[in-house]
């Protein structure tokens, strides 16, 4: 069954800055993101876009990459330049503090996405221990599969690492009943299920595999609600040959995939899906005007997407309105 339909862009929000990478909503509608320059913003009255109220309520000073809201209102980053940090957006642009900065012993490097618990225990993924952020183009080449899922216990001072070799390891979500986490592998274009509880406690297996293109950040806002699910760009099917080829191969596409100039595909896409791994939409748009669409999270029956690449975030129709309508 093709479960592909259009999707519907409505508005456009220009921002004061580069790349709103990651966007998560607070129970007030609000959007929050962050730019490549540091900067956290707010962004409300998504009701009515061209009139929308973008505010600046943080400075993190690295370059800020996925969020998730707390019960409390306060903010997790993941600093690509390697921390996790708490924000209370509230709080002035001053009021930033440092959770970690190492796991294991080794400190942290292309820090991605986090989720936390209800029992205060946060997870979060680093991409790769090769390359930069600056360099995600080489990881991929590389298929080094030296991404991480660490977790960070409350008041500890450094992560542990709980699951290794992960292909470019992205946006995480908890399932349903908070018995597994959801982790995307950007260069394997799969979700990975691993369990926190249960008999299989500590082991991963696929949940969803041979996505139509790259998984980025995940976003699940209410645990009765699907996961979504950013794609990045559509698959590469050469990308997939060269992940088979001799390690020699992919290191010298790796350095060339750093210095070459990179222009995301004009098609953009986001998926649904449940716990069971069932893709419940996948909306897409050819000749996009907005591309990269590496975040996306919803509230009051819009999309909002956030891109690596673009100047601001774009307000797109949630299938759930269009049913309504």
């Amino acid at each position: 069954m093709d479960l592909r339909t259009a999707l519907v862009p409505l508005r456009y929000i220009t921002l004061p800055g580069h790349g709103p990478e990651d966007v998560v909503a607070d129970p007030r509608g609000r959007v929050l993101t962050g730019l490549s320059d540091g900067r956290i913003l707010r962004i409300d009255g998504l009701d009515d876009p061209p009139a929308a109220r973008v505010e600046h309520i943080a400075e993190i000073g690295g370059r800020p990459l996925g969020l998730e809201l707390l019960p409390d209102g306060d903010l997790l980053v993941c600093d690509a330049d390697g921390a996790l940090l708490r924000v209370d957006p509230d709080g002035g642009t001053g009021n930033v503090r440092v959770l970690t900065e190492s796991a294991a012993g080794e400190r942290l490097r292309f820090c991605s996405n986090v989720v936390a618990l209800p029992d205060g225990t946060v997870y979060f993924t680093v991409s790769s221990r090769v390359h930069p952020l600056r360099d995600w183009m080489g990881d991929l080449a590389e298929h080094t599969g030296t991404g991480r899922l660490l977790r960070l216990e409350p008041g500890a001072p450094e992560a542990e690492v709980v699951l290794d070799g992960l292909q470019f390891a992205n946006g995480v979500a908890r399932s349903a009943d908070d018995r597994a986490l959801i982790v995307a592998e950007t260069g394997a274009r799969r979700l990975t299920r691993f369990w926190l509880t249960g008999p299989r406690a500590g082991h991963a297996e696929p949940l969803v595999e041979n996505l139509p293109g790259y998984p980025d950040n995940l976003w699940r806002g209410a645990p009765d609600g699907p996961v979504w699910v950013a794609l990045a760009g559509p698959r590469v099917p050469p990308l997939d040959l060269l992940h088979r080829a001799a390690p020699v191969v992919r290191r010298a596409a790796a350095r060339l995939a750093v210095r070459a100039p990179y222009r995301p595909s004009g098609t953009v896409g986001v998926l649904a899906v449940d716990d069971d791994g069932r893709v419940l939409h996948h909306l897409t748009r050819r000749r996009s005007g907005f591309r990269m669409v590496t975040g996306v999270c919803e509230t009051g029956g819009r999309l909002i997407l956030g891109s690596l690449h673009e100047r601001g975030v774009a307000v797109c129709e949630a299938p759930e309105a269009k049913r309504r309508e």
